[in-house]
């Protein structure tokens, strides 16, 4: 096991950002550290071994109870997220685990910070808790179209020219207090090109079983790709610690985005030097009366 894990570091490793010298240009979606498509049969073995080794580490969590997990998944449409998040946890016990996908905020969102219904949703000590999109959006969507932030009911003496930078302050702060909190924070970027996202969605369009998943404003949004991509850049730069890093991950290759992220979380799990709970003399002389009585039943 300590080998497989050492495996999952090394994997993970070249796409942790954890300051602010991070550029997006350093990052290539369709990078797969030199394995092939040849190598697939590999990276889903590799992959299954970690879900094995997530199964396990989760178990610790559970039984321990000290610690939480929040993993946080942001990209452009048509990156893999939902694909990503099913495959790596595959393994993982439901009890322990709980995935919240953050749409277009309501209009009770709205009556509330824009970190409100995140905060509801953070994983109680033991569980991993998965976001799929999160706070994250107000720096993303929300700075692409400013009439979103129009609506967001902040008072205008309040919405300054260095609202971004204060949005980064806060999050940066609320990570921290979370991390010294007992929660663990990793952050995903699915980094997938403009080239393999036009591919995904003409998939969409042209496979019927897809066509579910394919909307009008997704295309229309590609309009916008430069403006995301220094938004997602400044984000990262400004957001990136020690105690909550990001993972640009390539994403043009599912196969091996899905082996990078389960290596980022088993890396994360690990960190945490979880173990079962030490039963005391008390407790053992309980188990050794009732084994007793069992054996005698």
């Amino acid at each position: 096991m300590k080998k497989l894990i050492k495996r999952a570091r090394e994997v993970a490793e070249p796409f942790r950002v954890t300051n602010d010298k991070f550029r997006l240009k350093d990052i290539d979606p369709d990078d797969t550290l030199g394995l092939t498509s040849e190598d697939k049969p590999r990276a889903k073995e590799a992959l299954a071994n970690g879900i094995e080794i997530l199964s396990e580490l989760q178990a610790r969590l559970y039984a321990q109870d000290n610690w939480a997990l929040l993993l946080i998944f942001q990209a452009m449409d048509a990156a893999g997220k939902d694909g990503a998040i099913k495959h790596v946890m595959s393994g993982v016990n439901p009890q322990g685990c709980q995935v919240y996908s953050f749409k277009s905020p309501t209009s009770e969102d709205l009556d509330h910070d824009y970190m409100w219904r995140c905060i509801k949703r953070l994983p109680e000590r033991g569980r991993i808790g998965i976001f799929n999109r999160s706070y994250y959006e107000e720096t993303l969507i929300v700075r692409v179209h400013k009439e979103f932030l129009d609506n967001e009911k902040i008072p205008p003496e309040l919405v300054t020219k260095n609202i971004w930078e204060e949005r980064f302050q806060d999050i940066r702060s609320f990570e921290r207090y979370l991390s010294r909190n007992g929660v663990c924070i990793r952050k995903f970027f699915l980094h997938v090109s403009n080239k393999e996202q036009k591919k995904r969605f003409l998939e969409r369009i042209e496979e019927p079983e897809k066509n579910w998943k394919f909307s009008a404003n997704d295309a229309h949004e590609r309009k916008y790709w430069g403006d995301y991509m220094e938004a997602y850049e400044d984000m990262i730069r400004n957001t990136a610690t020690k105690a909550a890093p990001w993972y640009v991950v390539p994403a043009d290759n599912k196969w091996f985005t899905r082996v990078v992220v389960a290596g980022a979380v088993i890396e994360a799990l690990d960190d945490l030097d979880l173990h079962y709970p030490k039963v005391g003399e008390r407790k053992l002389k309980e188990l050794a009366a009732a084994k007793k009585n069992l054996l005698t039943d």
